[in-house]
This record gives C-alpha cells, structure tokens and sequence, in this order.
C-alpha cells in the first residue's frame, strides 16, 4: 500500500513505487525581517521557443584511433568551425570539451563527417634527441615534423532535442524532464567561452592565467583566484550564480624553483630524486631554448653530463652514422652551455622513446591544476588568504558580471537571454536563538550566536577521580598543566581530583614507530595506576598530523575503552584553553555542558510529545588522487529522549569515493543485522525507557541533487528495512533533510557591511521553484564571507510546519558541546564527521593495498575486500568520544 504523504509517494508494504522530493508546503513567517542581497543576476528569457539540438561528437586520428586528449578536442572542432561553416549553415556551436555538442536550431542534416586538418602544436623529437630549435640536418627534419599538418576524422550525429521552454515550465514549477538539460548546455556556453579566453576549466569555475590571482602557499603550490558561474532555476525566474572560486595550482616559474621549495631544500643536490619522479610525473614544461610545451614522464638514470642517447650525423661522405653523444654535449654543440649537468634530465618523450630535457632550462607551465591533498599549513595559509569581506566579494562578483559581458555570446543572445548587472534583493528573516540552561538551572542567552562560562558552571559537570597525564616527547610544564586544569574544572564545576600520575616518554622510545611508542608509554602507564584510568590527558608534540594521534586514540578506544583527550602545550595556555578542553573532556565522560532551555522543560515542539530519534549521517573519503583509501561513513543516533543534545556514533568502512552508506542495513549469513542502524535504534530504545522511536529526522551531508533520489529510495529504504527487523509495528514516521555547504550562494545585509547576522533564514526568491529547500546561517561570520547552509527537505512525514522545522534546524546549531558559538550546520552532521574524521585516523591506510587480502567486508562496486574499522570497546562505545 502506498500513500501519499506531504507531497511525496511513500513506500510502505511494498518497494514498488519511488519517492521523490516534496513540494514546499509553505513558508516560515517568524522573525525579524532584513533586507538582504544575494550573488544571483536576474536572467530574462525572452526567446523560449529556441530549441537546443544535440550532436554526438567523435574524433579520430589518421589512423582511426579515437582522440580524446584534453584541449585537443576544442581545437579541433574550433578548425572544424572555420573550415565547413557553410555545410553548417553558419550555425555557431556550444561544445562540451568532449562527446557532445549543441546548437540552437538543427544542423542542416543528421549525419556529417568532416576532415580537419590541425596544425601541430606539441613537440616531436627524432631519434631521442632533446628538443630544439638549430638547423641541422636531423633538427631540420625534427622541427619539420613539429609543424606537421595533423589530419583528423570528426563524425557529428543527431542525439537529442532540448527545447528552451522546459526552463520555463520548471520556473513555474512543473517537473519538466529537459530543464536540466537546457541548463547543462546553458552552463556549457559559459564554459566555452572561458576557454576561448585561455582561461582554466574546473567544472563551472575558470582560472586566468594571471599572476595577480595567485597565492603561494608553499611546497611548489598555489592557489588560483576564479569565478563560479552557473544557471539555476529559482522560485523568482532563471538566475546566473556567480561567485568567487579558488582552486590549487602548480606554482609557474622554473622547475628547479618547484623542487627546491617542494621539497623545502635550499641547496638543488639535495633533492630526493625518486620523491621529486612521482610529483613531476605528468606536468608541463615549456623549454626555454625553443619555447616548446612538453609533458614530463620521468626523469633520466643519469645525470645529464653521463646520460647518452644515440644520434645519427652525416659525415663527411655524406653516410648518416648514429653516435651515442651525452644530453651536455649535444647542448653544447648548439651554444647552449649548462650550468648544472650534474643534475638528471626530465624524459618528456613516450616510454620506448625518451626525449632528455636538462631541468635548469625548463620552466613549470602556468595554470596545471595540483590535486593531491594539501599539508595542514598549506590549507591553513589558502582559508586565511581566499577570505573576503562582504563588500570586497559583491564589488569581485558584479565586475565579473559586468566584465565578462556574457549575453554578448551568439547563442545566448540568440536565445532571447539577458543577463541583469546588480546583484538580487531577497527578503530574509532572523530567528532568535534560543535560550540555553547551564549549570544551577541558569538561563544563557546568547548573543550573536556566542556565549561564556564566565562566572558560570556546566550543566552537569562529571567527577573525575583516577586519571593521568602522559608526555610525549612534548617540552612542558606538566604539573602546571595539571595545576590549572584541575583550577579551571573547580570554577566550571567539575571536580577532579589530582593526577594518579604524571607520565614522561623515555628519550630511546622517540625512535621507535608510532605504534610501540604508543605500547611502551602503555606499559609505563599500567606500571604507575593501581587499575585502569577512567580518564588519560594526553600530550602530544605536534598539532596537526601527529603521527601518534591514529594509534594512540586505538589503543584507548579500541582495546582499552578509556576516554582519552589530546593536547598539543601552546603559549595561550589561558583559563578560555582549558575551558575549552574540559568542554570536551565532560561531554565524552558523560555529562552535558549546556542545553536549550525547551529541552530542558521538555517543550520543544513535535519532537518532546513523541520519541524521536535524529540521525546525522555523513561519508568522509580519503584525499584526492587516492582511489585505495576506503571512505568512511559515520552515523550519530540521539539517546536519552526526549533529550536531543546527547549522540552515539556508529562507523563502517566502505569502497573508495562511495557516498551511499551501503552499511546501514547489513544482514548476515545467520540472518542477524550487523548494520549501522540497529546498533543505534538499540541504544535509543535502552537510553529512552524502552521506547521506540515513532519518528526519525534524518539530517544528511555531503550529497548533490543527483543523489537525493538515492537518498530517499536507496539509504531510507535500508533504515526501514533495520527498523523491521527489530521486530513487528508500525513503522516510524520520516523527515529526510538534505545538508549542503558546498554550493555557491551566498548572502549580503543590503544595508550594512558586515556579515549577515546569526539566525538568518530565506525561503523565497532564490530558493527552488518547487522543491522545499531554505538557506540557513545559524553562526557569526566576523571574518570573510559567512557561507550559509543548504537545507533541502526531501521528505515530511512527521508534518513540521516551516516555522517549526527551520527553529528545530537553529537549535541543533547550538547543541554543539565542544563549543560556545552556534555551528554552520546542525550539530548530528558535525559530530558525524568528527566521528569518521576520528576513527579513520585507527587505520594506516596508505598500507591498504598490502594488507586488503586480509579480512575486510566485500563490497558490491569492487570485487577487492575493504578493511573493517576496528570496534570500539564496550566502555567507550556510547560515550561522545568524538568531541
């Protein structure tokens, strides 16, 4: 039986029918009213009846291989365009890069095949001989060959009719098949037209090559200053969304200046030269002596004083002999004298054919995108350096508009497409935060989404009684830091007694690896406590990427089931830092530090009348370019209802770069469920006096549009089917909500410079035609430009009216226990990623591709087995050690 709730089709019995998002029921109407702006430009479509008309594109070389080169293909059909324009009845085209092609109107028939001829642009060396410009014998034939006609084969065929109306159908609401579609070739356009400009393509951002946009953050890295510019379909009519964009690039210069800051080495000999193949492997250079582009695939065995290749010279009889001439030789016989033969050649030719360049006469081509994760320090210096204020990132955006003077393009405007120049004005409204209950009953009313413990006491502060502190290799005080921890926890209400013990690493240990530092400081521990701690403060030498913190948190969590806290001495080692940490420390030891006031006298609307379970769900997978690394998705289950400010994490492993959570219903051969969701509908049944939840509000992250159908037809359909596992009833009732932080609106005060303010909430102009979305800012923004969150309400069965669901999704900002500021995002989606931020660190997974043939989980994407996470300990497994 299905019925249709809240505007969307529900599965109940049977999984035959698909659930699609709601409509938007209404909209909110509390709070105080503000004007504000958003990084949207009004779109006038005045020519709807256009009608797009897609073409297939295939290239293929001379001898019917198929192109597919980067780049290659816009200059081909760039050629393709000059040559037969018209056999295409002067049709101007919007090509996608690769396999498709669009233009308004169809072509004059279905079919076509044309031959391109395109001039070569990239090197071709003979022989193995380094690349160059002088005229002898074999580098006249060489440079010959490198400007040799290049003959290509381009098929175009008939695909597909996009009318422009489907976008005006969507704008009034209807579900209209091609409006993406249209929108898509719209985006294309765009695109098309950046790269006409030189410009850096990634997705809808472009980059110019343009010294003034770059930051250098360090290590032969940095960031690139764009724009992002895409159509998007609003309730208030088409808008262009454009917004400021940073990506990362290989900084441009000489690539002896790359390694030597790369590598962060003053001296080029020093090099570690295997280290400096894999990070040049498939860059491009430009060599100075000729001014050729060339890709890199190695480097050279030896040196370039030692490296040969053969030759072939004509001597005097004029008989070609091939001589095998050292790569300095042949640059001195060309006046070309280097300065550093003793370093390797980069090998930019193909694998059985090398092509030695010297290292000193080459230089790093601007705008090659850098794709592999980026240190903490480096990511540190591009947040502090892409920050903008408000007024600084709308005078960026406008100019662009103004600037790039988009409706100009031939197939916009023959569209009927007009771009507005002023950013749009949207009503906006700000909800007021709620009030918290700290220590005593007190009330705590925020302000500008901040508050203090200043003269107050937590909650429900914890008693800590056996407990250490353990050292290593950090330079501190220990006694002070015990000392004013034990101080601070007294004034907040936390009373903890002295340490048992204070615990220094041995100097021989700092050699040993992580994981023995870890046992040995373990046995020293055990040698000085009477029994197992309830509590370890650990003390770690490095802030970021301590190499200890994945072992030792195993240790503790896994085999141990202590509650550990690490902390890394500074000098602002003040009574707001150890407030701080204790904030941590009683939330995973089980007390609370504050909660909201309808919490605590159990008035908060739907969810205090009826149990309800609130779920966080989130997937973090492992850094770019590494495809071995299992992602990890973590859910959070609330416990204790009708409390809504206490979790419990549950953490799987799963297949790289997989965003379904594939373990949320996972049964067994012996027909039990080992997934996600019923260890958290247990908990919740045994923390909430053995009730089951009769409503679930799901909050997920990390997911695009393209997914939210698998959301809701996919990962809802396994929470259902854990819940009927558990035994016979009614099921639950469902509100599904969709997080993102990754998209690019954002939002401006019309009449003031700063950011908007904390509670910020709109729901009309820019949000979808006809789906229930809202953007929300529940935090302060006091420096750059605050980004609100993206909430989309795929599903409401529990029937929230706007007021209700937008004030419940504020609250869950200010439930965060590790801090006293409200949170971008609700506080289950924070602590999902904590948790999986946290438990991936168990795991060394850069040994994954050695050690997954032992056990693991198999996964339905990939036939290889995915290491499982180690369980926590029973001790430790409800606790909130991820705060």
């Amino acid at each position: 039986m299905a019925a249709k709730i809240g505007g969307a089709v529900q599965l109940r019995k049977d999984d035959t029918m698909k659930r699609t998002p709601i409509a938007r029921p209404s909209v909110g109407r509390e709070g105080k009213h503000i004007r504000l702006l958003s990084n949207h430009f009004a779109v006038k479509l005045r020519g709807s009846d256009a009608v797009f008309y897609q073409y297939s594109v295939s290239i293929k070389s001379e001898d019917d291989k198929v192109v597919d080169g980067k780049g290659i293909g816009r200059k081909v059909i760039d050629k393709l365009l000059q040559t037969y324009s018209s056999e295409l009845a002067g049709k101007d085209f919007a090509y996608d890069g690769e396999k498709c092609l669009f233009t308004v109107g169809p072509l004059p028939q279905n079919n076509f095949e044309f031959t391109v001829i395109l001039e070569e642009t990239s090197a071709r060396a003979v022989g193995g001989s380094p690349g160059h410009g002088s005229p002898s014998q074999a580098d006249k034939k060489r440079v010959k060959r490198s400007h040799l006609a290049k003959k290509f084969v381009v098929a175009l065929s008939y695909a597909a009719k996009i009318p422009l109306k489907s976008v005006a159908l969507a704008l009034r609401g209807s579900e209209s098949e091609h409006a993406q579609d249209a929108l898509r070739v719209l985006d294309i356009v765009l695109r098309q037209q950046q790269a006409k400009r030189g410009c850096l393509l990634v997705r809808q951002s472009f980059f110019s090559d343009d010294s003034r946009n770059l930051v250098d953050l360090t290590g032969g890295v940095s960031g690139c200053r764009g724009l992002h510019s895409s159509f998007r379909t609003t309730i208030g009519g088409l808008s262009l969304n454009m917004d400021v964009s940073t990506t990362m690039i290989v900084t441009p210069g000489p690539v002896i200046n790359f390694l030597l800051t790369n590598q962060n080495i003053r001296d080029i000999r020093d090099t570690d030269w295997p280290r400096a193949k894999k990070m040049l492997k498939n860059l491009r250079v430009k060599a100075t002596h000729n001014n050729m582009e060339f890709k890199i695939i190695g480097l050279s065995d030896l040196a370039c004083s030692k490296q040969t290749f053969p030759m072939k010279v004509r001597n005097g009889s004029s008989e070609v002999q091939t001589v095998d001439i050292t790569v300095q030789e042949y640059f001195k016989s060309k006046q070309v004298e280097l300065t550093m033969p003793y370093l390797p050649c980069l090998d930019v030719g193909k694998p059985k054919r090398p092509n030695y360049l010297p290292i000193e006469l080459c230089h790093m081509v601007s705008l090659q995108r850098y794709t592999k994760a980026l240190s903490s320090q480096q990511r540190a210096t591009l947040v502090e350096k892409s920050r903008q204020k408000p007024q600084e990132r709308m005078r960026v955006i406008t100019d662009a508009v103004r600037g790039n003077r988009y409706d100009d393009d031939p197939i916009l405007s023959s569209c009927g497409i007009e771009i507005e120049k002023q950013l749009t004005r949207v009503d906006g409204r700000v909800l007021s935060a709620p009030t918290l209950v700290v220590g005593n009953s007190e009330d705590c009313i925020p302000n500008r989404g901040r508050w203090n413990y200043n003269n107050k006491r937590l909650l429900e502060p914890v008693r800590i009684e056996r407990w250490a502190i353990v050292n290593f290799s950090a330079r501190c005080d220990m006694s002070r830091i015990s000392r004013e921890l034990i101080n601070c926890g007294r004034t907040k209400g936390i009373n903890i007694e002295r340490p048992f013990t204070l615990v220094d690493e041995d100097i021989q240990a700092r050699r040993c690896s992580p994981v023995e530092r870890v046992e040995r400081m373990f046995e020293k521990v055990k040698a000085n406590l009477p029994g197992p701690p309830e509590f370890l403060l650990c003390v770690l030498p490095e802030r970021k990427n301590c190499d200890i913190y994945g072992p030792w948190k195993k240790k503790n969590l896994h085999e141990m089931g202590i509650v550990t806290q690490c902390i890394v001495p500074t000098n602002k080692m003040n009574d707001q830092y150890f407030t701080n940490v204790l904030l941590k420390i009683n939330a995973k030891l089980g007390g609370m530090n504050s909660k909201l006031a309808l919490e605590h006298r159990q008035m908060i609307p739907v969810v205090t009348q009826i149990p309800t379970l609130i779920l966080g769900m989130d997937v973090s997978h492992g850094s770019p370019g590494r495809a071995d690394i299992p992602s990890i998705a973590a859910v959070v289950g609330s416990r204790c209802w009708p409390l809504i400010s206490r979790y419990r994490a549950s953490v799987r492993t799963q297949s790289p770069k997989v965003e379904m959570i594939d373990s949320l219903f996972k049964p067994l051969d012996d027909g039990k469920d080992d997934g996600i969701i019923r260890e958290l509908l247990l908990d919740f049944y045994q923390t909430s006096q053995q009730r089951k939840p009769k409503q679930i509000i799901i909050f997920r992250d990390g997911v695009s549009e393209s997914q939210f159908s698998q959301v809701l037809n996919v990962e809802l359909n396994q929470i259902i089917k854990a819940y009927q596992n558990m035994g016979q009833g009614d099921l639950p009732k469902f509100t599904v909500i969709i997080a993102q932080k990754n998209h690019h609106t954002k939002l401006f005060q019309a009449d003031s410079p700063d950011n908007v303010p904390p509670g910020t909430v709109v729901d009309s102009g820019i949000v979808h035609p006809r789906q229930y979305d809202f953007y929300m800012c529940a935090h302060a923004g006091p420096i750059g430009t605050s980004r609100p969150t993206h909430y989309h309400v795929l599903l409401d069965e529990i029937g929230f009216s706007a007021d209700d669901l937008q004030k419940l999704v504020l609250s869950l900002s200010y439930v965060y226990q590790r801090s006293t500021t409200a949170i971008s995002v609700v506080a289950p989606i924070c602590y999902a990623h904590l948790a999986a931020a946290q438990m991936g660190q168990f795991m060394k997974f850069e040994e994954f591709a050695e050690t997954s043939s032992g056990s693991g989980v198999h996964s339905s994407s990939s036939s290889a087995a995915i290491p499982e996470l180690p369980r926590l300990h029973d001790d430790v497994c409800s606790s909130m050690f991820f705060c």
